[in-house]
């Protein structure tokens, strides 16, 4: 019934007329709380928006980048892809709390004559599958690796490194950009020297054509316990002065794992400056 229908008289106008304001209070309230809602709703949506990785290929041949996720974390599908000359591929993390590490298998190719019906081989970075993807299985060294971890409880904060601890096969660039990097305050990290044109004789890896497909890092080449390994040297000093970002040049290598709210990320196989 519409109001003040019934009587014109005084009171019941002004009791009509209360009402109406009360019911406009009511809605504009609502209105209010709704538009707060959203507002929040908004918001929220925003902070724990996804983080995403572009692949791009820069090399002048196919590569097949890796994923394997650290244990207890979901796995970033597909675990391993193929990535023609040129090509870009776009994955999104699992969740906004995962970690894990990311590289690119070089000189593939299928073995048709392999009796277990796994025909899929790399010269380096293989990850034993058999297959393109990798089902969770890490790299064989040397391979040149990134690393992220996404932190959801560090107001999404994203941690990440470009590291040689496995040794190199190809030069990777991970340049940040997205939430919170309007003002370009995140670092991109990365090499863009191909450390296997300069690699010292024993730690390079060659394949069937007796090219130098990767570069191994002096744990890799000597062993664990030995002093190139465990100290700074000549092999060390060769891998920083290349890649002066990079992680894991020896055992104690200390360079700084980078940090970022940024949540899109270009991982460049082959970057060009």
């Amino acid at each position: 019934m519409v109001p003040g229908a019934i009587s014109s008289s005084p009171s019941s106008s002004s009791s009509s007329s209360s009402s109406s304001s009360s019911s406009s209070s009511s809605s504009s309230s609502s209105s209010s709380s709704s538009s707060s809602s959203s507002s929040s709703s908004s918001s929220s949506s925003s902070s724990s928006s996804s983080v995403t990785f572009t692949f791009k290929n820069n090399c002048h041949d196919t590569v097949y980048p890796g994923v394997l996720s650290n244990v207890g974390m979901p796995p970033l599908h597909p675990t391993g892809f193929a990535l023609e000359k040129g090509e870009s591929k776009i994955l999104t993390a699992p969740s906004s709390n995962w970690a894990g590490q990311i590289w690119a298998r070089t000189h593939c190719s299928n073995h048709s004559n392999d009796d277990d019906g796994n025909h899929f081989k790399c010269d380096t970075g293989d990850c034993g599958s058999g297959k393109v993807e990798c089902f969770g299985a890490g790299p064989t060294p040397p391979t040149t690796l990134v690393q992220f971890t996404i932190d959801d409880k560090d107001v999404g904060m994203v941690y990440f490194d470009m590291s040689l601890v496995k040794g190199y096969n190809l030069p990777i660039w991970v340049a940040p950009y997205g939430r919170n990097n309007n003002n370009n305050d995140c670092i991109s990290v990365g090499c863009h020297v191909d450390l296997n044109q300069m690699c010292p004789s024993e730690l390079r890896v060659m394949n069937s054509d007796l090219e130098t497909v990767a570069c191994k890092n002096s744990c890799g080449a000597f062993g664990s316990s030995d002093k190139y390994c465990l100290k700074p040297s000549h092999y060390s000093k060769l891998f920083k002065d290349a890649c002066p970002q990079a992680t894991g040049t020896y055992a104690g290598d200390q360079t700084t794992t980078l940090s970022c709210t940024a949540d899109h990320y270009n991982v460049t196989f082959c970057p060009t400056r």
